[in-house]
């Protein structure tokens, strides 16, 4: 129904005259929505500071829907209480929804509950009777039905304007009521507002003369980051009401917020930024909130590490400013202990070294048998919940900020929603109690209040009414806009578009569009279209509600950024950073690695084995590639230790070879099922593996896990040989257990080897080595691989072309890199490019993309 068409009409000025006047006037402004009540409010403090007042009182103006539940509040206090029906919360009635649709034995329980709950709301806002169409249509009827009697004895929010209409004689009312910017009035609200007895009068914005242009821009973050640019132009320039409307401002909050906030503030300012975006985000964004539903999910449940890692860096826990610099160094401990998933029990046994966090989180598990099985009502619930946070000392030790505070005053409400579940839930347990906080949280968009800011950042439908000095609509591409009709599905089409829901066609849905892009054209005096041409590498029109406008420049000045605010302030000092002090101590911790590395890297060998430096581990389900090596190890060290020499292969083992799958597993700490599965998967390859071994000429083990130290370039390496075997057919081969699919003795070559700790062995072994290979334990890829001295010594391994040489070749290569490392030599020099840096995780400290051409690089191929 067109908004206004047998409504008296109320120019904008004559209203601010009659809301000047004071509450005792009795005008009351009612809006579609609450940004419009806002704006309009900001507008009439303009007026008022224009006739030069300092003091005024503030006008009743409010969204049509606060309006109508203030009417029923009022209601509550008077003498209507007891023939009032009790109004459910918004939680309360998805939870009916939920009982109801869960109960048909649908899957998709709330994607279908929260359609139903629209459904509901369109149907009374529209006078749509639900009923016969399709399947959808059917079933929603039957559980409107249930819903119904579940509700008979109360209120919801879509019958409120119908059941509060026999109450409005006995209610006070306004005198005066201006439905201001209505461009469509549903059934519902017209109905309301005739019953309400009092003078209804209509008003719309001021139309305004605007200079109106199109402007097309190539890709869309060029297209925000330009429309960032010129608000604050025009707010420098004196403007003092700037929006720019966003499309895709719900899905693309968090970039949108950065780049105005890089365009406002370059150098990081804390001051306030003087733009504010309309839409809010889910309160369990928050980490005041996210920390709080973790807390409560650890102290009864398994959580995945990350949220364990944030639990124990948060300062809304309990003693985390006094124990700061602990609980950082315990979390990053903690990766290396802990897996993927983590119970509360091994975290408390974790954090011994931080008493205040653990103490607090004893007290957690203290309340664990409070609720790990019992069934509690919601509100019981909520209290349990507030005891577990006090047990663990949130929201921490420091005073909060304006927004902590704000939110963490949000959370308390959303509890209270969970408390009032009680009128309409059963018992429930833990994890149900939980999942609905969590959802109460997600469903609650909030964003803390702010000063009022001069530029509004808006979503497409919230800008329609709005009047700006200067408006800029981004992304009206053809896609984008007019929107796409997106009827109910639970509704029977034809009867919404006989209603008239501009959402339920295309042509309604082009007609309000039309109306709204109307009104941008007016909402300013100057006014841009934009959108952009480009999305990856396909070419995007723009919106045929614009295509008639003049396509123009908009002037836009650049401002400096971050990098140009810092490089304006430098003070240029000069070094050279690939020589570091020479290596002073003879020992040298990190082993054979240190070597490996400065072959890989100069500038890693210097990082990890000088500056100790080393990226922090995250934490994987089961066992990862090392650990995985470490069981192999275990395995056979175990197994030649029961062994001895090749002579034992010829009996049945497999009483050995469970023993040291069995060791092994144990020697690792694998417990429950996963170690039984890892136990099975050892044995099959020991089996495996001892074929190879069958094959081979007699030997005999001389060394298992032997520790030495090696000496190169007069400084000393920690090493550990994984076995030495004596051959029979004299001298004797270094074996090195590898599990990894890529293995060649290429590796070994000079110059700067890919692997260079077998070769490195070989020429400091004290015993005459004649053969060296590694062993590759892999399920179907059995085998040795490497050089000998001797021709058939081991199963195919090649006999070198010159051994002696070989050896001297190793002992030259080991001798430069120890040389090169003691000297201090690190220069950032992959030797591999962007290969050796793959899984290295120190590139942001060496800022090798700085050096390398990351989009220049050949894709990198495996060996």
């Amino acid at each position: 129904m067109s908004a206004g068409a047998d409504l008296p009409f109320l120019k904008k000025s004559a209203l601010f005259e009659r809301l000047a006047l004071g509450r005792a006037a009795g005008v009351t402004v009612v809006t579609p929505n609450k940004r419009l009540s806002q704006a309009l409010m900001l507008e009439f403090d303009a007026f008022q500071i224009g006739k030069a007042l300092s003091v005024w009182e503030a006008p009743d103006i409010l969204p049509f829907g606060a309006f109508v539940q203030r009417l029923y509040e009022d209601g509550l206090y008077a003498d209507l209480s007891a023939e009032l029906p009790m109004l459910l919360t918004p939680a309360q009635q998805e939870e009916v929804w939920k009982q109801v649709v869960g109960g048909s034995g649908l899957l998709a329980v709330e994607g279908a509950a929260a359609k139903c709950r629209d459904a509901w709301n369109l149907a009374n806002l529209w006078r749509i009777r639900p009923g016969a169409g399709n399947q959808d249509t059917e079933a929603f009827a039957r559980w409107l039905t249930h819903y119904k009697k579940k509700t008979e004895n109360d209120l919801d929010t879509p019958r409120l304007p119908d059941a509060l209409q026999r109450f409005l004689p006995e209610l006070k009312r306004p005198k005066l009521v201006v439905a201001y910017a209505f461009d469509i009035l549903p059934p519902q609200t017209k109905e309301f507002l005739d019953a309400l007895g009092t003078e209804i009068v209509f008003c719309r914005p001021d139309l305004r003369s605007a200079t109106v242009s199109r402007a097309a821009f190539d890709s869309a973050k060029h297209e925000i980051e330009a429309a960032a640019r010129w608000a604050r132009a025009r707010l420098e320039a004196g403007g003092k009401r700037i929006g720019v409307v966003i499309p895709s401002l719900q899905e693309d909050r968090k970039e949108v917020a950065r780049v105005f906030s890089r365009v406002m503030r370059p150098g990081g300012e804390k001051a306030a930024m003087p733009f504010n975006i309309s839409i809010g985000i889910p309160l369990e964004r928050y980490p005041v909130v996210a920390l709080a539903l973790s807390v409560l999910r650890a102290s009864q449940e398994e959580i995945p590490f990350e949220e364990v890692s944030r639990l124990v860096r948060s300062p809304f826990i309990g003693g985390a400013e006094t124990e700061l610099g602990a609980r950082m160094r315990l979390e990053a401990r903690l990766r290396e202990k802990l897996g993927a998933s983590v119970v509360l029990p091994k975290l408390i046994a974790a954090a011994g070294q931080t008493p205040l966090l653990r103490a607090r989180l004893e007290k957690l598990y203290a309340l664990r048998e409070t609720g790990l099985f019992s069934q509690k009502t919601p509100a019981e619930w909520a209290r349990h919940f507030s005891s577990v946070l006090g047990a663990a000392g949130f929201p921490g030790e420091r005073a909060l900020d304006s927004d902590e505070f704000q939110t963490q005053a949000k959370w308390h409400e959303a509890l209270g929603e969970l408390s009032r579940l009680d009128r309409i839930s059963k018992e429930m347990s833990f994890s149900q109690a939980c999942q609905t906080l969590r959802k109460i949280c997600a469903d609650t968009l909030f964003q803390p209040e702010t000063p009022d800011t001069p530029i509004q950042v808006l979503g497409l439908l919230e800008s329609a009414g709005v009047e700006f000095d200067h408006l800029w609509v981004t992304g009206l591409t053809d896609e984008a806009w007019p929107l796409k009709s997106s009827p109910n599905p639970f509704l029977p089409l034809a009867q919404q578009r006989k209603a008239g829901i501009p959402e339920a066609s295309a042509e309604t849905s082009l007609a309000l569009d039309r109306r709204i892009t109307d009104g941008w054209k007016q909402a300013a005096g100057e006014v841009v279209f934009s959108h952009f041409t480009k999305e990856e590498d396909r070419d995007v029109l723009p919106s045929p509600l614009i295509a008639d406008l003049p396509e123009r420049a908009v002037e836009i000045p650049a401002f400096s950024k971050l990098r140009d605010v810092i490089f304006a302030s430098r003070k240029t000092e000069t070094l050279q950073d690939r020589v570091a002090p020479a290596v002073r101590e003879k020992q040298v911790r990190g082993g054979t690695r240190v070597l490996s590395d400065q072959a890989a890297c100069p500038f890693r060998a210097f990082a990890r084995h000088r500056l100790h430096a080393e990226e922090l581990e995250e934490p994987a389900e089961g066992l990862d590639a090392a650990k995985r090596g470490k069981l192999v190890h275990e395995l056979m060290r175990n197994l030649w230790s029961a062994l001895k020499d090749s002579s034992a292969l010829q009996k049945d083992l497999s009483a050995q070879i469970e023993d040291a799958a069995t060791a092994a597993v144990e020697e690792l700490q694998i417990e429950g099922r996963f170690a039984d599965l890892e136990r099975t998967r050892l044995v099959r390859l020991a089996r495996e593996w001892l074929e190879v071994e069958k094959a081979r000429p007699p030997f005999s083990i001389l060394h298992l896990e032997e520790k030495r130290s090696l000496e190169f370039a007069g400084l000393e390496f920690a090493a550990r040989i994984d076995r030495m075997d004596k051959l029979s057919t004299g001298g004797h081969a270094l074996i090195d257990y590898k599990t990894s699919r890529n293995l060649t003795p290429k590796q070994w070559e000079p110059p700067r080897p890919d692997d260079p700790q077998l070769a490195l062995y070989a020429v400091s072994a004290k015993e005459e080595v004649t053969a060296v290979v590694f062993a590759k334990v892999r399920p179907g890829e059995m085998r040795m691989m490497g050089y000998s001295r001797d021709d058939k010594a081991l199963p195919r391994v090649q006999k070198a072309k010159a051994w002696q040489p070989l050896l001297r070749e190793w002992k030259n290569e080991a001798e430069s890199l120890g040389k090169s490392f003691a000297g201090g030599e690190a220069r950032v020099d992959p030797k591999k490019d962007l290969m050796t840096c793959r899984y290295c995780g120190l590139e942001t400290l060496c800022r090798v993309y700085e050096k390398i051409n990351v989009l220049a690089e050949e894709e990198i191929e495996e060996w």
